[in-house]
């Protein structure tokens, strides 16, 4: 059975609250209210609104101010605002701002039921349209649209149609495979097979054989010839993951086989020529691997053609309600549950953990709470308690340690780390970075050169794949 679409009123009007939830909810609507413009805005993460009715004058913040806020966490989102104050310069100032609608008080209850079924079906229309260009796209399964994964989703793009390797970095749990299969879809390769190895869960006296292949009689044991990985791949993909394992003999005949194209079998003699794409991921710096001597420098080279960074779940954390409302609908199907979505307490425990195991912890934490489940939604006790005790924890306060301390140098030393931060979750865009820490371009500009903090490249225009060949 289909959810009820959740509207979110955004008022500090209680007889307002009281009429719309009336209206609304005899309708079939889930209505959800904030009184203020920063619990309108906290509540965008928890109840995951379909809609928005905004007042344009509120005790804090004025909803104008708050409309670019809103676009940021969704921009596909219908805001429409509802306002006492009605005039045509405000009106076409609310449209500018982003605004899907504007009706003035007093409203008569059908105009306003009529505006929001024309934008829930627009809404509709529109989630309809990503769904179905990303599964065009290849990028189904993989969930996100914060900045940085909007980057790295035209990159994939980008580089999928070319020839060249590619090499994914990220930590453990940030989904390489998942890109790594997605590129492969939206290759020239995607008839061809795609071919995923761990190469650190193979032995490294068999990870030879297990890509180039025996003949019979190569070693103890080899009763029969067999082919390898490689020519299993052979006009696809084949995905290395984990490649910082891989012994450095075998490194060097796997540089062989991507500059000549060929290899040989364990114990054979004869060449066998393949056409294969390698994407290799690896959760280590394989330059310092390369610096340590325990990587070959031309065969990372050779890997690094083009260069995927993924950025751990912490990184990206308004990606974080949207992942996890993702792995409820799969698990609740799953398991053949009806379950809504999470308590308030629990999204913000989910958004506040810092996952440690990224989206493949998030997706374990919330398989976990759709089986333990009782009721209709998720609860705080339902998570596990690492997530708990994060939610738990007050947030650590400054302390000043008894031989004392400098007060200006610990200022700039927390002006610094929340500049790297903001500058490392846009990718290094100051533009982007100086919204989240609500200062002026200028400002930040000036923050950055006079605190002496090395900046972020950004990613946007990096990596430009070579045309296809």
């Amino acid at each position: 059975m289909e959810r009820p679409a959740t509207i979110l009123v955004v008022d500090d009007e209680p007889v307002l609250h009281d009429v719309l939830k009336t209206l609304l909810g005899n309708r079939g609507y889930r209505t959800v209210h904030a009184r203020t413009a920063s619990d309108g805005l906290a509540r965008l993460a928890k109840d995951t609104p379909s809609l928005v009715l905004l007042d344009l004058m509120l005790p804090d913040r004025s909803g104008l101010e708050i409309l670019p806020e809103i676009h940021r966490h969704d921009p596909d989102l219908p805001v429409i605002v509802i306002t006492a104050y009605s005039s045509v310069e405000s009106a076409i100032e609310a449209m500018r701002a982003g605004a899907y609608h504007y009706i003035p008080k007093p409203f008569k209850n059908d105009e306003v039921l009529h505006v929001i079924r024309q934008a829930l079906e627009r809404r509709r229309l529109v989630e309809e349209n990503v769904r179905l260009r990303r599964q065009l796209e290849g990028l189904g399964e993989i969930v996100g649209r914060s900045p940085r994964m909007r980057e790295v989703f035209e990159l994939m793009k980008r580089a999928a149609p070319a020839r060249s390797n590619i090499l994914i970095v990220g930590e453990s749990g940030t989904g390489k495979e998942l890109v790594a299969r997605a590129i492969h879809r939206l290759s020239p390769r995607s008839s061809g097979p795609f071919v995923p190895l761990h190469t650190s869960a193979i032995p490294s006296e068999l990870l030879e054989s297990t890509l180039f292949g025996h003949v019979k009689g190569a070693f103890t044991g080899a009763v029969a010839s067999r082919r390898g990985l490689f020519e299993a791949a052979n006009d696809g993909t084949l995905f290395l993951d984990e490649v910082g394992t891989i012994a450095p003999d075998t490194q060097a005949k796997l540089l062989r086989v991507i500059q000549e194209r060929e290899f040989r079998r364990v114990g054979g003699v004869e060449p066998i020529s393949v056409d294969v794409r390698i994407i290799a991921a690896t959760n280590v710096d394989l330059r310092r691997e390369v610096q340590e001597g325990r990587f070959r420098e031309d065969l990372y080279y050779r890997l690094n053609v083009i260069s995927i960074e993924l950025p751990p779940l912490r990184r990206r954390r308004e990606d974080i309600p949207l992942l996890a409302a993702h792995f409820l609908r799969i698990y609740a199907e799953e398991n053949e549950r009806t379950i809504d979505g999470f308590t308030p307490a629990a999204m913000d425990a989910l958004t506040a953990y810092a996952w440690p195991g990224n989206v493949r912890e998030l997706e374990n934490a919330v398989e976990r709470a759709v089986v333990l489940c009782t009721g209709r939604t998720i609860g705080v006790d339902l998570l596990p308690q690492p997530v708990r005790a994060g939610a738990l924890e007050p947030p650590s306060e400054p302390m000043v340690p008894s031989e004392g301390l400098d007060f200006k140098d610990a200022v700039r030393d927390y002006q610094r780390r929340l500049i790297r931060d903001a500058l490392e979750r846009t990718g290094g865009v100051q533009r982007r970075a100086a919204k989240l820490l609500r200062l002026s371009p200028k400002t930040l500009n000036d923050m950055i050169h006079r605190l002496g903090i090395d900046e972020v490249p950004e990613s946007s225009g990096q990596d430009r794949p070579p045309a296809p060949r």
